[in-house]
Parts: C-alpha cells; sequence; structure tokens
C-alpha cells in the first residue's frame, strides 16, 4: 500500500474544503489562485524576500469560520455598566497588581523612556490580552488571505498581510508561526502589523521585534505608540460626573467639547454634588445614553424629614484629551472608560 505524504494529505484536505463551498456556490477557486498570484506580484514588487514569500504561500489555507466572523460582527448590546462588570473585573484588577510586581524595572524603564504611567501600560495589556493569558489561534498568513479572498475590505487586509510579510522578514521571524486573531490583532496587545511596522520596539535588545513572545517587545511597542499618540502623564483620562436630569443629552457623545467653567455653568458636578475643577481644561462629556431611562437616580427615596426628593441627576463621564487618545488605539468609548477605571485601580 502505498503511503501518503503530508503534503499530499494536506491538499486534499484543502480540496475537500474547497468542494464544499464550491457545492453550495460559494468557493470561487479561480478567485483564490488569483489572490495567491496577487500577493505574490506584489510581494515581489516590495522587495519582500523569496523566502517568506513561498512560505506565506505554500499550502495557505481557506478559513470558513473567518467569514462568518466577518460578516457576522454583532453590534454591541452591552450597558455601559455590565461592560465595566466586564472589563474591570476583580479579577482582571489583581492579575494587573501581581504584574505590576512581577515586572517593576520593565515597566519604570518604559516610563522613562516614553513617559506612560505603570498602571496605563497594565491596562492596555490587560484590556487586550488579560496580561497575555489569551492566546490567539490563526495563523495570520491565512487569516489574512481568506480575508483578501472574502474582498468586503480586499484592499485593507492586503496591506496588512504584505506588512506582516515584511516585518517576518525584517525579524527573521517564520511567518507561518505567528498567530493572532481572525481579523490580523496579534501579540500582548494586540497590533495590527501596519501598526506595529510603525510604533514596534526592540524592547529586550535581541535585534528583532517579537511581540508575540516578548514581553518587552510587547510593551515597549505600547509605550512608544501611546507616546505618538501625544499621552500626557500629567493629565487623567475621565472623572465620573453628575448632571441635571434635563440636561441636553445630545451633548454626552463625546465630541462636544467646553471648559471645565462652561461645563460647571451647564450644572455639571463631581458625583457627591460639589463644584468640578475650575482650570481652563477642555473637556467632553459622555454617557450611556441608550439606557439613560433605566439609569438609577437620585431622588428615588423622599427625605422622610422634608418630604421632598432631591433632584435626579445622569451620570456621566467628562473625557479629558488622554480619552482622545486612547480611542485613536481603539475607538470605542467603552474601551476608553474602561482603560481609565483599570488604570486607577492598578495605580
Amino acid at each position: 500500500m502505498k503511503l501518503m505524504r503530508v503534503g499530499e494529505i494536506f491538499l486534499l484536505c484543502n480540496l475537500a474544503i474547497f468542494s464544499a463551498f464550491a457545492d453550495r456556490g460559494v468557493f470561487d477557486l479561480e478567485r483564490w489562485d488569483y489572490v495567491l498570484n496577487d500577493v505574490r506580484t506584489k510581494a515581489v514588487n516590495q522587495n519582500i524576500s523569496k523566502s517568506v514569500i513561498d512560505a506565506t504561500l505554500k499550502n495557505p489555507v481557506f478559513i470558513p469560520g473567518i467569514i462568518k466572523s466577518d460578516k457576522n460582527q454583532k453590534e454591541f448590546t452591552l450597558t455601559l455598566d455590565e461592560y465595566l462588570a466586564r472589563t474591570v473585573s476583580h479579577d482582571r484588577i489583581a492579575q494587573g497588581r501581581k504584574k505590576l510586581n512581577q515586572y517593576p524595572t520593565l515597566l519604570h524603564q518604559i516610563e522613562n523612556k516614553f513617559g506612560i504611567p505603570k498602571n496605563v501600560i497594565l491596562a492596555f495589556w490587560g484590556m487586550e490580552s488579560n496580561y497575555g493569558a489569551v492566546k490567539s489561534k490563526y495563523r495570520l498568513t491565512d487569516s489574512f488571505i481568506t480575508l483578501i479572498y472574502e474582498g468586503r475590505r480586499a484592499e485593507f487586509f492586503s496591506k496588512q498581510l504584505l506588512s506582516l510579510m515584511k516585518i517576518a522578514d525584517k525579524n527573521k521571524l517564520h511567518i507561518t508561526d505567528i498567530h493572532g486573531s481572525w481579523a490580523g490583532a496579534m501579540g500582548h496587545f494586540q497590533f495590527i502589523p501596519t501598526t506595529l511596522a510603525q510604533y514596534g520596539v526592540d524592547g529586550n535588545n535581541d535585534g528583532k521585534i517579537d511581540i508575540i513572545n516578548s514581553i518587552g517587545d510587547g510593551m515597549y511597542s505600547a509605550g512608544n505608540y501611546l507616546n505618538k499618540l501625544g499621552w500626557n502623564k500629567n493629565e487623567r483620562i475621565v472623572r465620573r460626573v453628575a448632571l441635571p436630569a434635563d440636561f441636553d443629552v445630545s451633548m454626552l457623545n463625546g465630541d462636544v467639547k467646553k471648559t471645565l467653567p462652561e461645563w460647571s455653568y451647564l450644572g455639571v458636578t463631581n458625583v457627591d454634588g460639589s463644584p468640578i475643577p475650575q482650570n481652563d481644561m477642555v473637556a467632553g462629556l459622555v454617557a450611556d445614553t441608550k439606557t439613560l431611562a433605566r439609569q438609577e437616580l437620585f431622588g428615588n427615596e423622599i427625605d422622610s424629614d422634608t418630604d421632598v426628593s432631591p433632584k435626579p441627576v445622569i451620570y456621566a463621564y467628562l473625557t479629558y484629551p488622554n480619552f482622545y487618545r486612547i480611542k485613536k488605539w481603539n475607538n470605542s468609548s467603552w474601551y476608553a472608560i474602561a482603560i481609565a477605571e483599570l488604570s486607577d485601580k492598578l495605580k
């Protein structure tokens, strides 16, 4: 009996996947070949080494689950309180404090070099990969080729794949060993390749940048990125505040910017009712406007001594410049507030 070689088995498995899609009128083998040839042509034109090109295009795997994930991204439905309960959990805070004690020298170096406080770096690390505990399962070459084939954002994912190939080439990494999320984020801080190419730093001085296997490279790269975004270590990220119940909710999406005295004039106070700072710092306001009707208000109980209830308020966050720098990393107000809350817990 003739034994089949590993490569033959691999090819047959891929053909079986292709056939299953073709039978449903989904998979287009001609398009797949076109994508592979186009990647090769672009890589050659960008002077990527033959070894990296060959490794990238040797036995690429089409992953149907990635197409499903890209087409069925669920709308964000958690309330802000629910989101914070998940992301700023007791366990994540406890793990962050352990990491603070585990990497004091590295965190100190990053703060000195890039001006990013230890607790802020730890907050990003915790949010992005639960301090490295979350392991990515997809081989990124397969993820990107699958997404290029899908076509919805082919140009974007083609750019990411070529950037990944250049990174592997420059840093002598085995490209088929690089794993990430289905959408292409990788490492301790979940950088996509183009972000890594622009902001990656060799943090452990081994002559290469590897944000997956090196915590030092990951932290240094994150510190460099935040520094380039303009992080100000002397400013806070957000301040939780209270607003009058009749406050104009159209101003609670973070886009309207005013000085603190201007917000104070409109009735914004600290949660305990005391005045907010009166300097000329500019800030926005963010609140969970979709759930304001369900939000617990002051004044639900009538004061037994006066037979009147205090005026109800809306809870919100004053959002300072660092908040908007976080949104350049991840364009989600909930994410930015979670970073602020987690970093405060890790001071």
